[in-house]
């Protein structure tokens, strides 16, 4: 029940983002009707789609993956034709008649004289909201979305994705009860009732445009600010406490002192360089394995493309890579998507391109390497030493300056150690990064 509580907490933060916005206009389309016949259904359907979706993408495969696609292109044409209906409903018959006369008779949402709301037509309204619903996963949704696919479809999983769209459309529910009123107020004072549902038009086809372009999932979330993830991981840390990968006693090793390179860090080792095998595809890179890796310091950052958390970090992963390669440093990306439409290979090629990763990426669909290291965050960096042991992990955002420091310890602990194992060579004092 907890953690049924946590998740609609999560939802109920999602308002507060911008990932939010291209799908306010859809449910502010409903604002000054009835609640109950027409804003409780469509929220009812975009929480109960969202759920089915995330669940069967999780566990369905392919084919739940091409069967997400299409049921999104499907609810952007329904949501253009919804859009057109209330800029102009003369125009939009012109310009599209069969849809847009199938979907004006199904929405009845022209907001012309004598027009009633329908619950079926809100529902469906819904059900096309949360096709296109993509929320900047969190902490809380990140790990309700990946116990889905690991541990396959469930009772809770389903319930925890229904409690976290319960949360989010609560707020919306909220925002459109405010929102109401506010329209309701500037129809009777100027009249604007006509040039509302004109604006509302517009802005419903602005929407559409945006999760079109994938606005949603990459411009919008640049702009998210750490303050909802912090909220998140503080309301996880309190029920599963970050740990390291490995069992306790792999913690706190350190390496004998008849060993001690040069220079030795004072960072404890956490276990062993897992293995990097079952990724479905391998991006700008042969596949790698941690015995081709030995003698490199290497660092395994899991990240998915529309990740808020993730796209904040990249940049810093990218200036890392460039920075040491030089000297030894192999950066590994390992995609692990979230949603359906990011197992997608082609959708990875374009933000390893729009993000100017360089690097090998491992295309991690089935959670083979996730797995292996027994993750449960985005992002997660993982800093492994030349001897292909861990060494330190972080995950989420921030402590840039620390990670930082990391790599430049282990690399001057690989460097350390080639000078002391090359004969007749005096032992060299390394210096800190």
């Amino acid at each position: 029940m907890t953690l049924l509580f946590v998740a609609y907490l999560a939802g109920a933060l999602t308002i507060l983002s911008p990932c939010i916005l291209p799908v306010l206009p859809f449910v502010f389309a409903r604002a000054g009707q009835p609640f109950i016949k027409s804003t409780l259904p469509m929220l009812v359907g975009m929480a109960m789609t969202f759920a089915l979706v995330a669940s069967l993408a999780a566990v369905g495969g392919s084919w739940a993956v091409e069967a997400n696609e299409y049921g999104r292109y499907a609810a952007l044409v329904l949501l253009a034709a919804f859009g057109l209906t209330l800029v102009s409903p003369r125009l939009a018959a012109i310009a599209t008649t069969p849809i847009v006369t199938f979907a004006n008779r199904l929405l009845n949402a022209t907001g012309g004289p004598g027009s009633v709301p329908t619950f079926g037509g809100a529902l469906i309204l819904g059900v096309a909201t949360g096709l296109l619903w993509a929320p900047c996963a969190g902490p809380i949704l990140g790990l309700v979305l990946t116990g889905a696919a690991l541990q396959g479809a469930s009772v809770q999983t389903t319930l925890l994705l229904l409690a976290y769209a319960a949360g989010a459309g609560t707020s919306l529910a909220l925002a459109v009860l405010v929102g109401g009123q506010v329209f309701a107020v500037m129809k009777r004072s100027i009249g604007a009732g006509e040039w509302l549902r004109r604006g509302l038009g517009l802005a419903v086809l602005a929407g559409v445009a945006a999760i079109a372009l994938g606005a949603d999932t990459g411009y919008l979330a640049r702009l998210s600010g750490p303050a909802t993830g912090k909220a998140e991981q503080a309301l996880l840390d309190a029920l599963k406490p970050r740990t390291s990968p490995q069992s306790a006693a792999d913690r706190g090793v350190m390496l004998a002192a008849n060993t001690q390179p040069a220079f030795h860090s004072d960072l404890p080792v956490e276990g062993k360089f897992p293995s990097l095998g079952g990724a479905v595809k391998w991006l700008n890179s042969a596949p790698l394995t941690p015995e081709q890796l030995r003698g490199k310091v290497v660092l395994v950052d899991f990240w998915t493309y529309s990740c808020i958390n993730c796209i904040h970090t990249v940049p810093y992963v990218v200036e890392w890579s460039e920075k040491y390669k030089d000297q030894g440093l192999v950066v590994i990306g390992v995609h692990a998507p979230e949603y359906a439409f990011e197992k997608k290979i082609d959708n990875v090629k374009k933000a390893i391109a729009d993000f100017g990763i360089k690097y090998p990426v491992a295309v991690d669909n089935n959670y083979k390497i996730w797995q292996a290291f027994e993750n449960s965050y985005w992002p997660a960096h993982y800093f492994i030493d030349a001897k292909g042991q861990i060494r330190y992990h972080h995950f989420g955002e921030g402590e840039y300056d620390t990670s930082e420091k990391v790599i430049q310890d282990l690399l001057a602990e690989a460097k350390g150690e080639q000078a002391a194992n090359q004969p007749g060579m005096p032992e060299v004092k390394a210096a800190r990064g």
